[in-house]
């Protein structure tokens, strides 16, 4: 009697709500997961997604978190769980060649854009921030160089002109699960296709920081109010400071003809603030320490106070 081989041993890398829809998608087709890679949860973070942890735990999958993957010490531990498939699936950490190259039938990442823009960091911000209509996931193969190599299957993402990233991760995380699902087999049987990037029309953004959120009220009402669709909750915000106090404007909307320099108050009720063209009209705002206010609600600034311009930003 021939014995039936071995499905391929897969080692998943995950996080966020991304890896959680592809490693649903693995247990849905029966594969064959090995171990979770993935990443303890930070205390000082607004935890909005699903735990990959608790879904791989749930199954009877081992989990591993550590700090940093690429020390000898874990590469010899995953060299001895003998993966034949990797799988990346918004893991934070740059998975180096020593673990890659452990997998014979390859090492693929499932990136938040339409590579090869907006490889790197924070893509479906990034996005947003600069006015994107589109957007998308790449599933690629995986190479030194990061989110470089050759396109195996992408799906495109439509941008509402109105949409948080909050909003939109959703549909970037179904996009995720559907590009896996037709994939699957040609991952595991080796087949997967290969469409060189065009280096040409290569992005690259890095990671983003609270304080990447501080208004430049020289910048455009729309190039503002992109900025605060990209990072409002739940992310840390985009703010402004009067008098020393930071006011964070989670929603807002962009009007035409500011009446005022950059950064002046022009309209108490509603509140809106000029900037370098236009005017933002602020619709949720909190001052750092007190409660959330919408609309209506008194906020203390008059016509005429001046928040700050930021002189550094990083958009």
């Amino acid at each position: 009697m021939t014995e039936t081989p071995a499905a391929p041993a897969i080692v998943l890398f995950a996080y966020q709500d991304v890896g959680y829809v592809c490693l649903e998608e693995l247990l849905a087709r029966g594969a064959n997961v090995r171990a979770v890679f993935t990443h303890a949860d930070d205390p000082g973070e607004n935890r909005w997604f699903r735990s990959v942890a608790e879904l791989a735990q749930q199954h009877g999958i081992p989990v591993h978190m550590p700090e940093t993957i690429n020390t000898s010490e874990w590469i010899e531990r995953l060299r001895a769980l003998m993966p034949d498939l990797i799988l990346s699936c918004y893991y934070r950490q740059m998975i180096g060649n020593a673990i890659l190259e452990l997998a014979p039938l390859g090492a693929f990442n499932m990136h938040g854009s339409l590579l090869p823009k907006y490889r790197g960091r924070a893509p479906v911000n990034w996005a947003l921030l600069h006015g994107e209509t589109e957007t998308g996931i790449t599933l690629h193969h995986m190479v030194k160089r990061a989110d470089a190599g050759d396109i195996v299957d992408q799906q495109s993402v439509a941008i509402g002109p109105t949409d948080t990233a909050r909003e939109l991760y959703p549909r970037i995380t179904a996009a995720a699960r559907a590009v896996l699902a037709r994939q699957l087999d040609n991952l595991l049987h080796g087949s997967a296709p290969r469409h060189p990037q065009d280096e040409a029309q290569a992005s690259y953004f890095g990671g983003r920081k609270p304080e990447d959120g501080h208004i430049d009220w020289r910048q455009s009402a729309r190039t503002i109010f992109n900025l605060i669709r990209a990072v409002t909750r739940p992310y840390p915000g985009a703010f402004t400071e009067y008098n020393g106090r930071r006011l964070y404007i989670w929603w807002a909307l962009p009007g035409d003809a500011p009446h005022g320099t950059p950064g002046e108050v022009i309209s108490e009720a509603p509140l809106r603030i000029a900037s370098g063209s236009g005017n933002i009209e602020v619709q949720t705002w909190q001052w750092e320490g007190e409660q959330e206010q919408k609309a209506g609600s008194p906020h203390g600034l008059r016509v005429g106070d001046r928040c700050d311009t930021a002189p550094e930003f990083n958009h």
